[in-house]
Formats: C-alpha cells, sequence, structure tokens
C-alpha cells in the first residue's frame, strides 16, 4: 500500500510526472486516517503529493487500450500486484515491454516470484515478523513487538527507487530496458541482517544471527533527573572523555577499550544509565555536546514541525491548498545543480483523468467516476 507510492512520492519530488493509475474505487490509503475530505486521507496525501490521478477500470477492455497508451510515452511503469494479477490483466513485462521496449519495468512484490511464497499476501506487519525484526524487539523489551513505523513498506520502497534509478542508468549508457524486482520480505531480509548475519555468515558458524549491541536490554533512551535522553558513548576517544569529566565511581580498567566493552556491552549500557539519573537532560546535554559525544533529547513525532535545526535548513514545505496551508516533511536531499521540491497536493480520484486522456488523444469522460461513499 506504500511501498510503491512511496518510491513515486520520491521521484514526483525530484521532477518526474507521476501518473497514478487507481482502479474505480479508489487507493485504499486514500481512506486510512484523518482527512480534510474523503479520499484524502493524511497517509495517501503525503506519499502521492504532486501526482497526477486517472481512474480505470483494468477489467474493461477500453481502459486497458488506455494504459496501453500510457505505456507508450512512459519511461518507468511500476506496480505493487502480484505477478499472477498483473499477468492476468494483461500487463506482465513481455507485455509491457513489447508496446515500449525500453521501458523500466519494476514489480513491488511482498514475496519474490521465483520463490515458493510468490503467491502470498503481505503487508508491513507480516513482513516485519518474517524478517525477524519483532524478535530482536523481544530481546530488547521482553515481548515481540513491531517498531513503530511501517519500516518495512519504507525499506522496500527505497530500494524500489534506488533500483529503478539503476536501471534507468543502464538504460541511459545502453539504450536498453529491463525488468526489476523488489520484493519487501527479500528487501528486509538483507536490511535485518547488515548487522545481524554477524556469526552466522561463517562456516562453522561463530555464533548466532544477533548483534549484540543492537539488542542489549538496556540499549534504549536513559532516564534523567527531569526527562529522557539519548546517548552513545561509543568509541574511546568518547568514552575517556565521559569518563574525565563524569569520573564515576564504577570505572575500572575492564572498560579500558572498545573492544572489553563490546564484550559486556549491557552491563556498561546499565552502569552509563544510572549515572545520568544524577543531572538534568539539559545538563547532559550541554556536557555530551562540548565533549563531541553524540546525544540528543526524546523527542514526538510532533515535535519535529517546530524543530529548530529542520525549521533552519526549510525541510517543510507549505503548499497552499482548498483546505488550507499543508506543511509537508520536504525533500531530504540536497544536490546542487537539480534540486528537488514537494510537488504539490495530492490528487483527488480521477482528477486528471480527463487532462491525460485529451493528451493521448482520446474523448473526454467529463470527469465523471464511480463513487467510493460504499468504502468510506
Amino acid at each position: 500500500m506504500v511501498m510503491g507510492p512511496y518510491c513515486t512520492q520520491i521521484m514526483a519530488d525530484m521532477g518526474a510526472d507521476v501518473i497514478k493509475v487507481e482502479p474505480p474505487a479508489g487507493d485504499n490509503t486514500r481512506f486510512i486516517s484523518v482527512a480534510p475530505e474523503a479520499g484524502l486521507a493524511g497517509v495517501f496525501v503525503n506519499v502521492n503529493r504532486g501526482k497526477r490521478s486517472i481512474v480505470l477500470d483494468l477489467r474493461e477492455e477500453a481502459d486497458k487500450e488506455v494504459l496501453r497508451k500510457l505505456i507508450a510515452t512512459a519511461d518507468i511503469f511500476i506496480h505493487s500486484q502480484r505477478a499472477k494479477a498483473i499477468g492476468k490483466l494483461g500487463f506482465s513485462y513481455a507485455e509491457v515491454s513489447a508496446i515500449n521496449p525500453t521501458i523500466i519495468y519494476t514489480n513491488c512484490y511482498g514475496y519474490s516470484r521465483r520463490g515458493p511464497d510468490k503467491n502470498l499476501t503481505a503487508y508491513d506487519d507480516v513482513i516485519q515478523a518474517e524478517c525477524g525484526l519483532p524478535a530482536v524487539q523481544q530481546m530488547l523489551t521482553g515481548e515481540p513487538n513491531y517498531v513503530g513505523t511501517i519500516v518495512a513498506d519504507k525499506v522496500a520502497g527505497l530500494t524500489a527507487l534506488y533500483a529503478t534509478t539503476m536501471a534507468l542508468f543502464h538504460r541511459a549508457r545502453t539504450g536498453e530496458g529491463q525488468e526489476v524486482e523488489i520484493g519487501m520480505f527479500e528487501t528486509m531480509a538483507s536490511f535485518m541482517l547488515v548487522e545481524h548475519a554477524n556469526g552466522a555468515m561463517f562456516t562453522p558458524k561463530l555464533g548466532p544471527a544477533f548483534y549484540p549491541r543492537a539488542v542489549a536490554p538496556n540499549r534504549r533512551p536513559y532516564p534523567t533527573k527531569d526527562g529522557y535522553i539519548a546517548v552513545l558513548v561509543y568509541n574511546d576517544k568518547q568514552w575517556n572523555a565521559f569518563i574525565n569529566a563524569v569520573q564515576p565511581v564504577w570505572n575500572g580498567p575492564e572498560f579500558a577499550t572498545l573492544a572489553q566493552r563490546a564484550k559486556q556491552i549491557d552491563r556498561v549500557y546499565n552502569l552509563v544509565g544510572q549515572t545520568l539519573k544524577e543531572r538534568t537532560t539539559g545538563e547532559w546535554l550541554e556536557l555530551f555536546r562540548g565533549l563531541d559525544i553524540p546525544s540528543a533529547p526524546l523527542r514526538t513525532p510532533d515535535e519535529l514541525f517546530e524543530n529548530e535545526h529542520l525549521n533552519a535548513i526549510g525541510f517543510f514545505e507549505t503548499v497552499d491548498t482548498e483546505y488550507g496551508p499543508v506543511r509537508f516533511p520536504g525533500v531530504p536531499t540536497l544536490f546542487s545543480a537539480t534540486p528537488g521540491r514537494v510537488a504539490g497536493f495530492a490528487p483527488k480520484l480521477g482528477q486528471h483523468t480527463d487532462e491525460l486522456l485529451a493528451e493521448l488523444g482520446l474523448p473526454s469522460r467529463n470527469g465523471t467516476v464511480r463513487s467510493t461513499e460504499n468504502i468510506i
């Protein structure tokens, strides 16, 4: 639901003309959170900003023909249906590339079509469980839990973005189009095993597949006198600066090097945590930042909108709409020659159907689309 739209939202912000093909009932994310108007929920508006929406019922041959005409004009065809479903509609890679041989065709799947789970449905929670994320959360908290963001959707969306742009780069050099496949499960397995593969990579195994520091139960924001603070006193330079400034009674030679501390990392976290209870968050931040030790106060998502640093760099971009000003989180990257920007507000369902039909030389439908009241 978010994997493909997030990928193409970034493309839109970087200047791409993204045409969102929706069924008559609309994208489900139009209806899953608060909205200024039915069909424009916050999640949908953010990941579909600046796109153009055309309504096509791909069970109808006439609408399939419209899509074929759009394909003929496109650089990229990206979808998030299972292979069997997109093939049944008549838009497999073979069929799409027959229309446009240089197209980049990107499949966004739950599971790769190469494996036995290819036909399983997938949402973020399911993929988090599959890739072991709740299991490592259990090592931290004692209970298996999902993380508080749709991390599988977003990481897979970013993976789809870089894979698609790599294919575009290849085409720019060779003129050759190709098919790209991204599976959420495979993406998150790779993501999780960056550090957690650890000793399990070797033959024979040197240890289980987890990275001890990441799953230490005492690895969490530390309580202070008046709140919480995040800090990582990690390398030897940082450690020595901390010890010299604070002189905790528990310090000893067994903590002298990073290698020594790594072997007892949860104990280290616990001891540092006990010490941090002695001062306020502000006092610790002043000390740590003076010593160049990475630290930050604990913030809420709401507080990001008022964050001094983000506002100083113009991170949020305001778009005036018929519903009033909307502050979007902006483009996080900086390009000296081709900067991106929030591409605009998200489209209403079918908002650009007639406009796109006219561009294809097809007759208008007078903007009429099937009612969505039955699913709101």
